[in-house]
């Protein structure tokens, strides 16, 4: 009798427990729902543009070795994106101290070339000063010079069309070691879920800063203080607490946290920065005849998709890698997670696009992604529609200016007299497009009765709007009136 009884109240045990832990996943369901709701709510009240228009940068922070402009995140077309735009200008010989900041960010070099370090925690300093690849030969950074030998993660070349992603979290230097100024235009996604403070652009660095008055030289609009946003975080640790963390005497840390904030974000070099770079070393074996082939069999470690090793640029300016071509129309270059797989952790990607004169990007509408426009050289008639069929953007855009075009949206673009290149940011890391016009586009997968009856018009001329473009897709080129 007694062993039924503890049986029974082991089964009603069991029961309460099941039904109560249901009700407590029903719960949690039912309010993650309604959290992921409200932050679509949030999100769609952000993205109610009223107008799009081509923006300057409203911000120039001024210093040493080059300068840094910053669009205004707070204004309305960046806020529906989720989005800062930036761009840095470091000078010949200059070096833009590190730092890392909370969002992921995909850099494009418009101009120059230099050398670039990325830092991920936790991978090995794989890379010596003082170790040639080649045995018995004499590494050519240490010629004469009797340097210690110095061990460092990789440093990557950049150069004139590359697109670089920088993870969220992951500390980078750039140094601009050659002839002219290198330009980089970047955007940072304030919406990516590795960013959990909130919609505000900030940087921490390892070094220099800004003085407490700030250097903007140009200032539009609601006044922000840059001072607050990118600052030297050793500056405020307890110094005989650092100098025990790294070991050093008190002198080297007092010197780390120096105010040295009239050299400002990017810095002279006073001595030219040399340090081994392992695709320097590829590129003199290639052109020696050996090729690609011989070196990934001489230094593959077959872990080319790890973190620490995986690579995180390619270029956007060759011919031959052009998604599409047209020869009357121009040229589209995709990066996407499939040419660039650390894009799939960051969820972006990049398309350098190029129309030439008087040419047209089809109407059409992003689907999973806002899309981030840089005009890099000439000019074009933009034109944006939202939901409601109202144009949200019919202007001219020019060198220099970018503006937003929100997911789902409708636009479409004519080049000018001189042509047209640009490249958009995307919020996407495998970006979908439909297509209102041309060979793979909506209008013309549709059957001629459905268009006859929506437009009113006649099964010929339904025939004309579906097929008179011919082969033509993404990109149009300049067209007479057929009939």
């Amino acid at each position: 009798m007694a062993v039924t009884t503890k049986l029974l109240l082991a089964i009603l045990l069991s029961v309460f427990l099941l039904s109560a832990a249901n009700a407590i996943r029903d719960y949690q369901g039912q309010h993650g729902q309604q959290g992921q709701r409200d932050t679509r709510l949030t999100q769609a009240q952000q993205c109610r543009v009223q107008r799009l228009t081509g923006s300057q940068p409203s911000e120039r922070i001024d210093s040493e070795g080059g300068f840094t402009e910053l669009w205004d995140e707070n204004e309305e077309q960046f806020q529906c994106a989720g989005v800062a735009p930036m761009r840095n200008v470091v000078r010949r010989n200059s070096l833009s101290l590190p730092n890392f900041h909370p969002m992921p960010r995909l850099v494009y070099i418009e101009r120059g070339q230099g050398m670039m370090g990325i830092t991920y925690p936790g991978c090995a300093e794989t890379f010596q000063s003082q170790q040639s690849f080649q045995a018995g030969r004499e590494p050519r950074e240490e010629r004469g010079q009797g340097r210690q030998s110095d061990q460092h993660q990789k440093v990557h070349r950049i150069r004139q069309g590359d697109v670089v992603a920088i993870p969220a979290g992951a500390a980078h230097w750039c140094y601009n070691d050659g002839e002219e100024d290198l330009v980089a235009v970047s955007v940072n996604d304030l919406n990516h879920q590795s960013n959990q403070l909130d919609q505000n652009l900030r940087a921490f660095y390892l070094a220099g800063g800004l003085p407490e008055s700030g250097r903007q030289s140009v200032q539009i609009g609601q006044r922000r203080q840059s001072t607050q946003r990118f600052q030297n975080i050793f500056r405020a640790f307890d110094r005989e607490l650092m100098a025990e963390a790294f070991n050093i005497p008190a002198e080297i840390v007092r010197k780390m946290q120096e105010d040295q904030s009239e050299r400002g974000l990017i810095v002279n070099v006073k001595e030219g920065m040399r340090m081994v770079r392992p695709d320097e070393e590829r590129e003199e074996f290639e052109e020696q005849g050996r090729g690609q082939q011989w070196w990934e069999e001489a230094i593959g470690n077959g872990l080319e998709e790890n973190i620490c090793t995986m690579k995180i640029r390619t270029n956007m300016e060759h011919r031959r890698q052009a998604d599409i071509y047209s020869r009357q129309a121009g040229k589209i270059n995709h990066v996407n997670r499939q040419k660039l797989p650390i894009l799939k952790y960051m969820d972006m990607s990049a398309t350098k696009g190029t129309l030439y004169p008087n040419a047209m990007m089809t109407p059409h509408w992003s689907v999973n992604g806002h899309c981030v426009v840089y005009v890099q050289r000439g000019d074009a008639q933009v034109q944006v529609v939202d939901h409601r069929g109202q144009q949200v953007m019919n202007d001219r855009v020019n060198q220099g200016e970018m503006f937003v075009v929100p997911q789902y949206f409708a636009s479409t673009m004519r080049s000018g007299q001189n042509g047209f290149e640009f490249v958009v940011f995307r919020t996407s890391s495998e970006p979908m497009n439909n297509q209102l016009a041309g060979y793979t586009s909506v209008i013309r997968a549709m059957p001629i009765e459905v268009l006859t009856n929506a437009y009113q018009i006649s099964p010929n001329e339904a025939q004309h709007l579906k097929t008179n473009r011919g082969g033509e897709s993404f990109l149009l080129s300049p067209q007479r009136k057929s009939f």
